[in-house]
């Protein structure tokens, strides 16, 4: 058994089913081993941007890592616009990146770079491997690594001679000491507790976890016994919406919007959740969104248990029965005409399936789909994280191969999908039920709202 049969082998050992890449000559005994794997699906793709994203989407929704593989330096640094959003989404993913054999190193060909620095502004956990007899037991810490809460990316670059060597025999799988995330201090509770039963206006900012699953249902609980609010930072990960759950609100993108969104709040409750603030610094402006007399208390940070700590805070509420509006009882009727924003959301409240997922980077045009969608059929949602554009697309991927049941509606603007649009290749090749619409207004009119806002003329 060389080193690529043994890394493989400790990645499927470990629960890694699905690898993404765009690989190259050095990894060719990766990918051999790849062909022989028998529980891991590999998943072509045109372009590293599309591997990290698609890696992002597959574990929002798994809720376990992929793995990638990827070409030396330049191969990683392709993937890294989208490794950035995959970092502030706080998922977990296992990069493979190859290197030169240290023999050929010392001809500094073309492709010769320093992958580790390449690497490390995105890996939270990183090694090379010392050789073939090391892949194994480095891509399981690699595993322990990467779902370590509230989940990492971690990089193992394996060097071609690793790949190639002789590994000897490998070591029967044992289960992974995966770490769970620890719970707050019950002094914590009791002040969010403490908060919710003042008379002052309080609203709980959700993220991860929280934001689906026990933890939603637990935030609802809290909200429909505390009249307190719900709400989503901008940038979120996942959220469970639609008929039949809770009700979150998503902060606005714009500043001044999002302070009038907030300012009624007196107590900002936060559960995995940094303080909300603007994504950019604008002259004379605060960054910060809530209220200066908000009083903001951490309940969970994001490496803590937030599910763990909403269910305790609700026990601590009686249980009333959710709160019916009369308009619960039907979907949205769409409407016909002109295609605009409005008619967009009011097509896709009425058609989407039940539990689809869909994927949003629509920008400037779909501004009001959040709202516009609300009552839909129940749904995943998934957005972008960190601001790095083009991500639908990709993520759209990694959705559909996490759960190829499901239907996914990925929506993207014009421009964020020219970046990624590799990723309808993918799609098309593996048959995956993904449904992309482009908001094709044809200017960069994120940008242009920029540049009107700082007020310093006409762009050029």
């Amino acid at each position: 058994m060389n080193g690529a049969e043994s890394l493989i082998r400790a990645l499927e050992a470990g629960g890694i089913e699905t690898c993404f890449t765009n690989p190259g000559t050095s990894e060719m005994h990766i990918v051999a081993a790849l062909d022989r794997a028998a529980k891991m699906r590999c998943v072509l793709a045109l372009f590293e941007g599309v591997v990290s994203g698609a890696a992002d989407g597959y574990a929002r929704i798994a809720e376990k890592p992929a793995c990638t593989l990827l070409h030396l330096g330049p191969g990683f640094a392709n993937s890294m616009a989208n490794l950035h959003n995959a970092s502030r989404a706080r998922v977990p993913i296992v990069n493979i990146a190859g290197q030169h054999p240290a023999e050929h190193l010392r001809y500094d060909t073309p492709l010769k770079s320093d992958v580790e620095a390449i690497a490390r502004p995105y890996s939270q956990w990183l090694r090379t491997s010392s050789g073939a007899a090391a892949t194994a037991a480095d891509a399981t810490q690699a595993i322990i690594a990467a779902r370590t809460p509230p989940g990492q990316i971690a990089t193992l670059i394996v060097p071609a001679e690793a790949a190639w060597s002789e590994a000897g025999q490998l070591h029967p799988a044992t289960a992974l000491p995966i770490p769970k995330p620890p719970m707050p201090g019950s002094d914590s509770v009791e002040q969010a507790a403490a908060m919710l039963r003042s008379n002052l206006r309080t609203a709980l900012l959700l993220a991860g976890p929280a934001l689906y699953g026990r933890g939603l249902a637990a935030a609802g609980r809290i909200a429909d016994a505390t009249g307190a609010k719900l709400f989503a930072p901008y940038p979120f990960a996942r959220m469970e919406r639609g008929l039949g759950l809770p009700r979150v609100d998503r902060i606005h993108y714009v500043l001044e919007d999002a302070i009038e969104q907030l300012k009624e709040f007196r107590q900002l409750i936060l559960v995995g959740a940094a303080p909300p603030v603007a994504y950019f610094a604008y002259p004379d402006k605060s960054s910060v969104m809530t209220s200066p007399d908000c009083k903001i208390h951490v309940l969970t940070t994001p490496s803590e248990d937030g599910v763990g700590a909403l269910e305790s805070l609700s026990s601590d509420f009686p249980t009333r029965s959710p709160k019916k509006t009369s308009d619960e009882a039907q979907l949205p009727t769409p409407i016909h005409g002109d295609i605009s924003p409005h008619g967009v959301a009011a097509a896709i409240a009425s058609l989407l399936p039940e539990n689809s997922i869909v994927v949003d980077e629509s920008m400037t045009s779909g501004r009001g789909l959040m709202a516009g969608t609300a009552r839909s059929a129940a749904h995943d949602w998934l957005a972008n994280t960190g601001g790095s554009i083009g991500i639908a697309l990709p993520m759209a991927v990694g959705a559909a191969v996490a759960s190829p049941e499901r239907r996914v509606l990925c929506l993207s603007a014009d421009g964020s999908s020219m970046y990624t649009v590799q990723a309808l290749w993918t799609m098309a090749r593996y048959g995956l039920k993904v449904a992309t619409v482009i908001f094709a207004n044809r200017a960069y009119a994120v940008l242009k709202r920029e540049f009107a806002g700082l007020g310093v003329g006409a762009p050029g």
